[in-house]
């Protein structure tokens, strides 16, 4: 990371969802670039591009209820649905009406709700937040390419509170730095900041019920896969090729579904392109954006 997380959490302020206090960051000027981090992480994964970023836009990007600096109730229904809502009231907070996405992992299923809720209001003419592009990183865009690894499988299991509770700071980092690509492994230094923000606040011990998201884009599969296919503003995906959880196999798979696919595939990349292939991903982000101010 650029800097610290303790100089991340500075940058931030937060606003209350559902009763509970939630993690943002608003930097910049210009048009609005709302992020939409993964799992298990939190923001703070767009701090590598993030100055880049900022130089060029507006850019928005909370910690999920349940992530990083944000709240983590026990007693609380984590699902994509509710993630939406946080997104949508926190840029009707802020007074945002059309923004661009850049969304990675499980904010990408966020993201599609957004452009499900998207296109119905475009469908019916209805008043309402304005999406006006959307770049994905690796992601699970359809259950049936999501090859989940082994300890997710078994937090989505009847045991996975049990796995929680007994997970470990070096159990973490062995499963965490197998969907990495084999030359961009993190050090030591950065497993610890990965391990510190997730597991904050006790987030570790509510991963079982974080990880419903897997769920839930089963049950909602034909809308959000539906909201690409159907989708009228610019889409574009960045995926690490060699990503056991959302690599080659589920950017094939989009341009086998998504009509007009716009794919770049960055070799020997994994999971984490905005971490472990920066500059790439910012050029990658940068000719998207061009692209789209020329439509």
């Amino acid at each position: 990371m650029t800097i610290t997380l303790n100089d991340w959490q500075a940058k931030g302020q937060n606003f209350t969802h559902r009763g509970h206090p939630i993690f943002y960051v608003d930097e910049g000027e210009g048009e609005v670039l709302l992020l939409i981090h993964g799992f298990p992480t939190a923001s703070c994964d767009w701090s590598l591009i993030w100055p880049a970023l900022t130089k060029k836009y507006r850019c928005i990007a909370p910690d999920m209820i349940g992530f990083g600096f944000s709240a983590k109730p026990y007693r609380y229904d984590y699902r994509i649905m509710d993630q939406a809502d946080l997104h949508e009231a926190l840029l009707a907070k802020l007074g945002v009406e059309r923004v661009h996405v850049l969304a990675h992992d499980y904010g990408d299923t966020v993201a599609q709700e957004l452009l499900a809720r998207h296109n119905e209001r475009q469908a019916q003419a209805e008043a309402g937040l304005e999406l006006l592009s959307m770049c994905l990183l690796n992601g699970g865009l359809f259950p049936e390419t999501h090859e989940a690894r082994l300890v997710q499988k078994l937090l989505n299991s009847p045991i996975g509170a049990l796995l929680a509770r007994l997970m470990s700071k070096r159990s973490f980092a062995t499963s965490f730095s197998a969907i990495f690509g084999p030359d961009t492994q993190p050090t030591p230094a950065e497993m610890d900041d990965y391990w510190q923000i997730a597991s904050r606040d006790g987030g570790i011990r509510i991963m079982h019920k974080l990880i419903r998201y897997m769920d839930d884009r089963r049950a909602h599969r034909e809308r959000w896969v539906a909201a690409l296919q159907e989708a009228r503003i610019p889409l574009h995906v960045i995926d690490g090729a060699v990503d056991p959880v959302s690599g080659r196999h589920m950017a094939e798979r989009y341009c086998e579904l998504v009509p007009n696919p716009d794919v770049l595939l960055l070799e020997d990349i994994g999971h984490y392109p905005q971490i472990e292939a920066p500059a790439l991903v910012l050029d990658g982000y940068a000719d998207f954006r061009r692209a789209v101010s020329l439509r």
